[in-house]
């Protein structure tokens, strides 16, 4: 095993540190665990190249969903509201903060991955329909 010295905030150290006792483990295989979760999801890689503003997050559920970059914005979001609600670009754009060219990549990538977006989208109307 290799070793790396690391220096962490005194902040984050703290609350790496309750973390990990939260989880019953130590410092060390709790900085080793978060590493190796990132490294995988890393390894993953995704992303469509041709789309650098949108990315994948995983949620809670560990699925994989595509936003946009640097925001906790979902492209179905977007989709939606341009789509079912007939939002002009510039109006989503200031409603979600984002760039006008943000909101293009977005409906971009939705007509290429039409299908994933799609399902998604369906999918959380499911559990919508089921609270209800």
């Amino acid at each position: 095993m290799g070793r790396y010295p690391l220096s962490l905030p005194a902040q984050l150290k703290r609350e790496a540190e309750a973390l990990a006792a939260a989880q019953g483990v130590s410092l060390n295989q709790f900085i080793m665990w978060a590493v190796a979760e990132k490294v995988g999801e890393l390894r993953q890689d995704l992303d469509d190249p041709a789309f650098p503003q949108i990315t994948y997050r995983r949620g809670s559920a560990g699925v994989p969903t595509p936003v946009v970059r640097g925001t906790g914005v979902r492209v179905q979001t977007v989709v939606i509201a341009a789509e079912r609600w007939e939002t002009p670009t510039p109006e989503i754009a200031e409603a979600y903060d984002l760039a006008e060219t943000q909101v293009a990549e977005a409906l971009a990538f939705y007509r290429t991955h039409t299908e994933e977006i799609d399902q998604a989208i369906q999918a959380e109307g499911t559990l919508e329909q089921a609270r209800e």
